[in-house]
Parts: structure tokens; sequence; C-alpha cells
């Protein structure tokens, strides 16, 4: 692209319609821009663009913008995964990166503030990828033009080019420590560790001299300065403490403890800008005096009584206003920094931990119109904060973590002093419990957050109250409170309360307080009706020792029907209607209850009524990912006990199926074809005619290019496969299936998916329907296995000779390889099957191979050739080495649907639904233990020819599977002769 007027006006008037409100020439506009940037130089003429004074700055901005954008896309762009891909990923040819690294720096400097921002992030993009490397110019220049800003007291410069290095340096921070980030590193401070600190002392000259007289416009920008500065500084140190910072580190901790004990009264009453200003700048020196207390103790140690006393003191002035939250909890992440280490005895003084406790954790523990007001306008970010853990950068939870940090050494102290704080709390409360209702709520909130993990589970401990009389006297109140709806944050405490400490509240207690908590699914808050499901949600997951569920089907039954009534009714509340924790509560009180058709009805009914509301525009994934598992959950447990239900679960699911299916929802695909396999395997053969359109659209080979559809579609389709075995000689659909099987196998993605199908087909259809078919099955497996062999697929392909052998014999697989190619199958044998049978892991896997590999050795006519008598030695030993090594531990069946994680999305990958498993199924249910098949067989075929196998195994088996071979026949009473 030719920089002159024409691609100017071109560029100008694109960059003008993208701001256009109206659509049409807003996405003409874009379409240009995306063809004119496969353009050579495109990225040049738009930073032109960006130079030119004489266009519209809004239009510039824009332009800013693209540049960044598109250096982000293109200067070292991924490589391409196929051939649609490399277009897409065209980089900057090498001289217009030149060009552009030459321009950008002063082109920066000169811009308005909006523009250098953009310009900044854009420099940042390039330097990620060449600095210093392949850009050893951009450090000197910086320093030049840093130090001639200075000069001129330029700090709109000055900042711009702070920012800048600000945004090369952050690397430091997060990188894994490698010779060659150090060798970065120490490039970096060799040009700029002594500018740094120049331009840091001399603002701080500049603030002491204007600070009491000047003006806030003049100040704001010297403090933005060093702002910047201090995060430079903390970039720098991150890693390790460099030379240059300890030589110099009176000058640096004296203006720091400066930022943090002097007031500037000019520029933090110019407005809540101007304090926030002074306030970024203190919580900056903070995170780097607990870097220096987190690494370089020994060297801060000096610095470190004053520090903390300037800390001490500016937590009591900051205020409790949202706006100050960051200081605040930087300022208190220093002191618990300081609580943890050795220099505890900091906090040993008479008083001292009183203090803390009085004047810096319950002020920051109590609830403020801020929590109050996200609790009622935002419920699902007060849960996140409140119940899961995302908290850590709140004031509340900061100040506990201050507490446990000072009890690591005085926890007596710490237990007593915040024990009889919850006591002074929960008398006031006592006192007049309608104004100081938050007294009861800062107690309670105080003994859920210091509660410990015991290790191996998911119980709690605390030993700042006993949390049975503190359950009945403080907790249980609330819960049988009559008024769901009065104070709806102490009930929200409460209900927390009980669902961290369900493990130590008696059995017979919580089934008493039981009807109360199913009462407040009723409650119009959010958050109340939340953590009530939340709370029966959890309670359904205890165990007792040995693993047995506490909470029985039984134990539920009475309060089943007013539970499920209460539940959906919560969904009707406004902004619950897509509520993830009431929709996970009814997937866990049907995967409990004992399910009869007078819930089965009402229940399906609710679920196909919301999904059918979801279906026209799915938002939430995790409240859609509990809804499936909760329709899976009811089918199963209640055709578990009435399979005639069947029918009326596929009256009222084909409809909701249908629409997902036919309005091309695809992000509800993998979902509904799990289920459809759930229902497809319920039934008995014959499969009722209304599947059979859907087998029909299951073999539509497109269908199956999205990658997320894959395992649900293999699923299905082998619910299909066995059920209605007698349906694929129809028509062509055996064809049809193979086809997919084909198109799985060839990608490493899928492969295993299409050994899925394989085995399905062999396993259920009769030989003489699969023979015809049988060479291009392994023609396509033997073409993969010689263009890309992965572990993966070798296994796959043990397993599927193995179960072609017990369901065919093995005649039928020999001849049938050797068919396709000659001799192919001593080939096999020898570079597949023989060295990678001890590799296969699964109880049904092991036993399928190891009957398989044993019947070849007793049955086929090509082994018990004499010629072949290594390779029949060989075969046992491998046979002996995996029977040796101990079955890969297997959980019993897990009862509970796994936690989906709370950031699934629709595009990512499949999700499989729990509660509509397969099953797998045991295709040698006759033979019930490997190592007695074993035996037998070869005590059998030894009698044949007596004195031949004693000599092969001794010859071909490594000694220690000789004497487990021994032991074996010892064991089964079964002698080789």
């Amino acid at each position: 692209m030719e920089w002159n007027q024409e691609t100017l006006q071109f560029l100008s008037q694109c960059f003008l319609h993208t701001l256009s409100p109206s659509p049409a020439p807003r996405r003409q506009a874009e379409s240009s821009l995306a063809d004119a940037a496969d353009r050579p130089n495109y990225a040049l003429a738009v930073l032109r663009l960006v130079a030119e004074s004489s266009v519209d700055e809004q239009i510039r901005q824009a332009a800013a913008v693209n540049f960044k954008n598109h250096l982000r896309a293109r200067w070292a762009p991924a490589p391409p995964h196929d051939a649609a891909d490399a277009a897409a990923a065209a980089a900057i040819p090498d001289p217009e990166k030149e060009q552009i690294k030459a321009l950008i720096v002063p082109l920066m400097l000169s811009a308005s503030a909006r523009i250098q921002s953009q310009l900044s992030e854009a420099l940042a993009v390039i330097s990620k990828h060449d600095f210093p490397k392949l850009w050893p110019a951009l450090l000197p220049d910086l320093v030049a033009n840093l130090q001639k800003a200075s000069q001129a007291s330029d700090y709109a410069s000055i900042n711009g080019i702070l920012g800048t290095a600000n945004s090369i340096f952050e690397k430091f921070n997060y990188l894994y420590k490698t010779n060659d980030l150090l060798l970065d590193l120490k490039y970096c401070l060799d040009n700029f560790a002594a500018p740094l600190l120049e331009i840091f002392l001399r603002t701080a000259k500049l603030i002491d001299e204007t600070s009491s007289s000047g003006q806030a416009v003049n100040l704001r920008p010297l403090f933005e300065s060093q702002r910047l500065c201090c995060r430079i500084f903390y970039s720098l140190n991150a890693q390790e403490l460099p030379e240059f910072f300890e030589d110099h580190m009176a000058e640096w901790m004296g203006e720091f403890q400066k930022y943090l004990t002097t007031r500037y009264p000019v520029l933090e009453s110019s407005g809540p800008d101007g304090l926030a200003l002074v306030d970024e700048l203190r919580a900056a020196v903070c995170e780097n005096i607990s870097l220096y207390m987190e690494k370089n103790e020994d060297e801060f140690k000096d610095y470190l009584d004053k520090f903390a006393s300037a800390v001490w003191s500016l937590l009591g002035d900051v205020t409790q206003s949202s706006s100050r939250d960051r200081l605040a909890i930087t300022a208190i992440k220093f002191l618990t920094t300081v609580s943890t280490s050795v220099h505890h005895k900091l906090f040993e003084g008479e008083g001292v931990i009183q203090q803390i406790c009085q004047s810096i954790v319950i002020p920051n523990v109590r609830l403020r119109e801020d929590d109050e007001e996200l609790f009622e306008m935002n419920y699902v970010e007060f849960i996140r904060r409140d119940m899961e853990g995302s908290d850590l950068d709140t004031r509340r939870r900061i100040a506990c973590e201050l507490l446990k940090g000072i009890a690591t050494y005085h926890k007596a102290e710490v237990t007593a002093i915040v024990s009889a704080q919850i006591q002074n709390l929960l008398s006031s409360f006592a006192a007049n419990p309608a104004a100081n209702w938050k007294d009861k709520d800062c107690a309670i909130y105080l003994v859920v957050s210091l509660a410990t993990k015991k290790a191996g589970g998911n119980a709690v401990s605390t030993d700042v109250v006993n949390v049975e009389s503190f359950f009945t006297s403080v907790i249980v109140p609330e819960l049988q409170s009559q008024n769901v709806n009065e104070f709806p944050m102490l009930k929200a405490g409460a209900l927390k309360f009980f669902t961290l400490f369900r493990s130590q509240i008696a059995k017979g207690i919580t089934l008493q307080l039981f009807p109360d908590l199913v009462r407040y699914l009723s409650s119009e808050s959010n958050v109340v009706h939340s953590y009530s499901a939340s709370c029966i949600e959890k309670l359904l997951l205890v165990r007792d020792e040995g693993g047995k569920a506490r909470y029985t089907s039984a134990d539920i039954s009475p309060f089943l029907m007013v539970t499920m009534n209460n539940l959906f009714t919560a969904l009707r509340f406004p902004e619950s209607e897509e509520n993830p924790y009431i929709m996970k509560c009814i997937m866990r009180v049907l995967g409990v209850a004992d399910i009869s058709q007078g819930i089965a009805a009402p229940c399906i009914a609710g679920l196909t009524s919301i999904l059918n509301e979801v279906c026209k525009n799915p938002k939430d994934p995790v409240f859609n990912h509990y809804l499936f598992e909760s329709v899976a959950v009811l089918v199963r447990r209640a055709c578990e006990k009435d399979a005639s239900l069947i029918s009326s679960f596929e009256g009222s699911l084909f409809p909701s199926l249908q629409t997902i299916l036919a309005n091309d929802v695809t992000e509800f695909f993998p979902y509904a074809f799990q289920l459809l396999a759930q229902l497809v395997e319920l039934n008995r053969p014959p499969i009722p005619a209304n599947y059979m359109p859907i087998f029909e659209i299951l073999l539509s080979p497109d269908l199956w290019n999205r990658g997320p559809n894959v395992p649900a579609l293999v699923r299905l389709l082998q619910a299909f496969l066995q059920k209605s075995p007698h349906e694929l000689s129809q028509g062509g659909r055996l064809s049809q299936v193979l086809g997919i099987f084909n198109k799985l196998v060839v990608s490493s993605s899928t492969e295993e998916q299409g050994f899925f199908v394989l085995n399905t087909v062999i396993e259920n259809l009769d030989y003489s329907l699969i023979a015809p078919y049988i060479p291009h099955i392994w023609h396509a497996l033997f073409t993969r296995l010689q263009n890309r062999r992965t572990m993966k697929f070798v296994k796959s392909l043990l397993i599927f000779m193995s179960l072609f052998l017990v369901k065919h014999g093995p005649s039928n697989l020999v001849d049938s390889m050797n068919a396709v190619q000659p001799n192919i199958f001593v080939m096999i044998l020898e570079q597949i099957w023989i060295p990678n049978l001890k590799l296969i892991a699964g109880h049904v896997e092991r036993k399928l191979t190891l009957v398989a590999s044993t019947r070849l050795l007793c049955e086929s006519p090509l082994l018990l050739d004499a010629a072949a008598s290594r390779h029949w030695g060989k075969m046992l030993d491998s046979i002996m080495t995996l029977l040796s090594r101990p079955e890969e531990d297997s959980l019993a069946e897990e009862p509970d649907a796994p936690d989906v994680a709370e950031n699934v999305g629709y595009t990512a990958t499949f999700v499989n639904l729990h509660h509509a498993g397969r099953k797998e199924e045991d295709p040698l249910k006759d033979i019930r233990e490997p190592r007695e098949f074993l035996v037998t067989s070869l005590a059998r075929l030894s009698a044949l020819s007596p004195g031949k196998y004693p000599q092969i195994i001794s010859e071909n088996l490594d000694p220690a599977n000789q004497n487990a071979l021994l032991q074996l026949c010892g064991t089964y009473n079964c002698p080789i002769v």
C-alpha cells in the first residue's frame, strides 16, 4: 500500500465510517479495512495516518486502535494449522516492521494522551516479541527521550515513556526465571535503573516544592509519574534484588516512607480523582515493600519497623469508601506478610493484637453500604465473592487473612481476642437486634472466615467458638425465623455457616431444620434462596466414615414434594430464572430421591418448560449444564424404578430435542445427542419407530464436522447399533457408519471415537454382515498406522483386534488381515501386539486383551506352528508382564455429578453429562478371571504336546514372569506339562 493522498483519503473515510452509528456503512468500512490489511505496508500506512495532524482526532484515534489490533494479530502470528489459516495469519514483512519501529517512539511522544495510550500498547506488543534482541535501539531511544523530557519538565512525554517502559518490563513479574530472561533483565537494568532513579528523585523534589503551595493540576502528572516509577521498580525487582537497587535502597525507601506518612491536602481535597491518584501511589509503594518483605527480608529489615508503623497509621486514616479499597487491601497485605515472617515479634507488644483487631479487622469486616448494594443489585457477583472465594481482594477477606497470619505465631492470643470480640458483637446484637443486626453478621463472618480446612477432605474446624453451641444459639434462631424476607443478609450468613460446617452438625438436628431450609427457597432475596439451595445440595453430598452417604432418599422423602415445588418456584423470581445454584440443587435432589410417578411427571414438565425457554437464547452455560444433568438423572432414576415411564419421558422430551435440532441450537447439540442416547439405551428392542428419523439424521456427514458434537454423536450411534443392529443391514446404512469411522480414525483428535464406533459394529453384528467391509476397515487402519502412529492409536488398535478375535475367532482375524497384505499379521504381532500389550489399562480392556491374547496362543494355527515358537513365547511373556502389573486404582462408580467448571463455554469442548453416562459393558461376562482362563487354556494345550511348552517358556520368558506363571499354575492347579 503506497503512502499518498489517495491512501490517506481512503483510510480516513474508512475509519470515519467505522465510527458510524449506522450498521451498513460501518460494516462496509470494516470489510474494506480487513481487505486492505492483507496488503503490504498497511500497518505503516495506518501509522502515518495517525501521525497526520491535519486529520480529525477521532479518526486518528480509531486508526491507532486498528493499528494496535493489527500488530497483535500479525506481528508474530501463531503458525497456521492448515492452508485455510495461512492467509489469515500472514505476518507483517520485516522491512515494514523496521520502518514501524523507527517511527513509533517519536510519534507516541508527540501524540495526544488518548492516541499515546494506544501507541504505547502497540509498542508493548512489538517489544513482547522483538525486545531486546531484535530491537536494540528501543531502550537507548527511550532513555534519551526521557532525559530530554526531564530537562524540559515535559511530564506528558515523561509519563508516556514511563508507561511504555512499564509495559515492556511487566514480563519480569510473571515469567518463569530462565537464563535468557535474566540476561534480558540485566540489559534493562544496565540501561534503565539509573535513569529511573534519577527521574524518581527529580519528581520527588518537585512534589516537595509544590505540594503545599502549588495547584492540584500541576501535581497530578507528578504523582502519576511516581506511580509509574513504582510499578517499574516492582517489575525490575520481581525476579531478584538487583545490585543497583540494593546500593540505592536508602534513596528509594526514604521516598516510599514519605509517601505513606505525608498528607497532600492540595491534591487530596481537589476531588475524588485527586485522592485516588495519591492512594494509587501509596498502594504501589505498599506492593513494593511487600515484595521486599517476601523476597529480600534481610536487606529490608532495617526499614521494617518504620514501614510497619507507617502502614498501621495509614490504615487508621483510610475511610471505608470503596474508592479506597485498593490502598486498604495492599496495606493490610503488607502487615499480613510481616505477621508470617521471622519479624512477627513486631506484633508481640502489649495490646498490639487487640488494637489491630479493633482498629483494622473489625471495621473492615463490618458490612458497608457497598456490600448491601451488591447483595441486592448483583447477587451473582456477591455470591462469587462471598461463597466461592473470589473475594481475596476484598477488605472483609483480607482483614481476616491478617488475623490468620498473626495467628501463625500467636494463635492462643488471637483466638482469645477474636472469641471475646465475637461475644461483644453478639451482645450488641442481643441488646437491639433491629438496629445492630450488622454486629451479628460480623460475628458470623469472623467465625466462617477464620475456619480452617482439615487435611484430606471438605471438613472445616475452628478454635474461636464451639461450633455446636454457636450453631444452636446463634444460627438456629435465624434459620427458624418465620419471616424468610427479614434481615436477608443475616439469613444468608446463617445459611453459609450451616453449609460450611455441615459435616459437624448432627444428622438429627439437620433433619429437624430441613423444612426451614426448604422454606428459605421461597425467600425473595436471590442470595438467600441461592444459599438455601446450595446448603441443601451440599448436605446431600455429606459422607460419613467409610464413604457412606449420610442422607438417603428415606431421609428427604417427607419433604420431597415441597422441596421440588419450592425449587421450581424459586426459578420464577426476577433475576433467578437461570440461577445455577437452584438448578444444581434440583439435580442433586433428583439424584438422591426415590422418584415416583407423582414426582417424575411435574419435574419433567418443569424441566422441559425451562429447556424450551433457554433454547430461545442460551446464556448461562453452567445453568444449562445442570439443567441437562437434571433431565438425565430424572430419566435414569425414574426408569430404574419403573421402566414403563420411558414412553412418557419420550413424549415430554422429544419436542424439545427436536426444537434444538430443527432450530440449529448448536450449543445444545452435544447434550441433546447424549439424552437421546440415554433414551435409546433404556428402550428394549425393537426401538420405537419415532427414533428412526433421528438415526437417519445421525448418519449425515455434515453433523460430524463440528468437533464438540463427535463424542455425543458416537455415544448415540453406539446406542442405535446395540439396540437395532438389524436396521444397519438396510439401505446401505452400514456403509455410511463405516464412512463415519473412516472420517474419525484419520484424525488424532477423534481416532479414539472412531474405534468406539468400529468396536460397536464388530461387537453387535454377525460376521456375515460385516465380512464385505472388513478389507476396507483394515486398509483404513493400516494406512493410518503407516502415516501417523500415536500411542493412543496403537492401544485402540490392539483393543479392536482383541474384540474382533473374541467375537469372530482367531482365524477370521488372521485371515482377513493377511488378505489385505500377505503376512501382515505377523508384522503387527511383532511390532504392535507383543510390545504394547503390557501398556493396556482399564479393567474391561485388560481382561479383553488378556483373553484374546490367550486364545491367540492356544487356538491360532499360525502361533501353534513350530516355526512360530519364539513369537508364542514372547506373547506369553507380554501377557505375564501385563498380569504382574497392578490394575490402576479404579474408584467405585462415583454417584455424584462432579462440579462443572464455572468457565465452561459452549464452543470450547464437549461437556459430558455424568448422569447420562454409558455403562461399560463387559463383552466377556462368561469369563470370570483372565488369570484362570490363561492357565487352564495353557494346561489344556500342553497336555496335547507334553514337554514342548515348558522349553519354549524357559527360553523366552523373563525369569520373574516364569516364577509368576508357575505360581498361577499352582493357584489354579493347572500344571503345564
